[in-house]
């Protein structure tokens, strides 16, 4: 199988899924943990918490200022949202998850408004005092 027709492949059951989600999403957390697991030493499991720091760090790199439009505008609102795609993309095949992985692991990690906009790192603001 040629690396065009496994993308064809991915691309086919992740069009399969409920429509909830814009299948960019869904690529978009694929995308994400590979971008997670190339900062790691040694590649390997992932936790929720992780992975959906890892999606916020992704996006920021991705689309800087406008990371929040673009995860909205493909339905992602919450880290929720990042643990419904993950045990969809499990539910396919894609994804494998420990025993001990569950979808609460994803509930709450972050506020959206803080981690794309109040925290967002303004490398072009002066901060007062420096």
């Amino acid at each position: 199988m040629t690396d065009l027709q496994f993308a064809d492949e991915i691309l086919e059951r992740i069009r399969a899924l409920p429509g909830r989600y814009h299948e960019r999403a869904y690529l978009f957390v694929l995308a994400a943990l590979e971008y997670e697991q190339q900062h790691r030493s040694v590649r390997g499991h992932v936790s929720g918490q992780e992975l959906a720091w890892a999606c916020r760090d992704f996006a920021v790199d991705q689309f800087g200022l406008t990371s929040r439009t673009v995860l909205k505008h493909w339905g992602l609102e919450s880290t929720e949202d990042f643990g419904r795609i993950v045990f969809s993309l499990i539910d396919i095949g894609l994804f494998m998850k420990e025993e001990s992985d569950q979808l609460d692991d994803f509930m709450a990690v972050f506020e959206f408004d803080e981690a794309f906009d109040r925290s967002y790192p303004w490398a072009g603001v002066r901060q007062v005092g420096r």
